[in-house]
């Protein structure tokens, strides 16, 4: 029996709806990359949320779990600054199926940039996106963006901690 994948643009959709909250979607071709995503949707780069899906530990001993990392996508993760921050050991991306189990079917590139209650992690926000006016970012496919002010998007996405993580 095959799963049905949540249909995540439908749920940010609802939440932006319910906070009445303005917003562009846009559907395009696909857009694998944060560059192409740019261009598609006619932004700069610099107010692209780039949502990674990653694995923390505390310690060697503890598993502490998944967490979506937003940040710039003009910007490159720095996992010096997680570690210190979440006093972690080991971080690493998902795996394809990682991925695909945590977020209920979605792969690279099309993970929104959204914890609880569209996907079940803890959601980290870096300053990075607190410097533009707007945030933009794949809506659950690489066909589905959005488009929405910044401070709407801190309103609505509740964040578990806002620091710095990117170069």
């Amino acid at each position: 029996m095959a799963t049905v994948a949540t249909n995540h643009k439908q749920l940010i959709i609802d939440l932006l709806d319910k906070n009445n909250i303005e917003y562009r979607a846009l559907q395009h071709d696909e857009t694998p990359t944060s560059e192409d995503s740019a261009r598609a949707r006619g932004e700069d780069l610099s107010i692209g949320g780039k949502a990674l899906v990653l694995k923390y530990k505390e310690s060697q001993e503890e598993d502490t779990g998944f967490g979506i990392f937003i940040l710039s996508a003009s910007r490159k993760l720095h996992n010096k600054s997680i570690k210190k921050e979440l006093n972690g050991k080991n971080i690493r991306f998902a795996t394809k199926e990682e991925l695909a189990t945590l977020t209920d079917g979605l792969i690279q590139g099309s993970v929104p940039p959204f914890g609880r209650p569209i996907i079940d992690l803890d959601l980290f926000v870096d300053t990075s996106i607190l410097e533009n006016e707007k945030i933009a970012f794949n809506c659950g496919s690489l066909t589905n963006s959005i488009v929405m002010a910044r401070v709407d998007y801190m309103k609505v996405c509740n964040p578990t901690k806002v620091f710095s993580f990117s170069k």
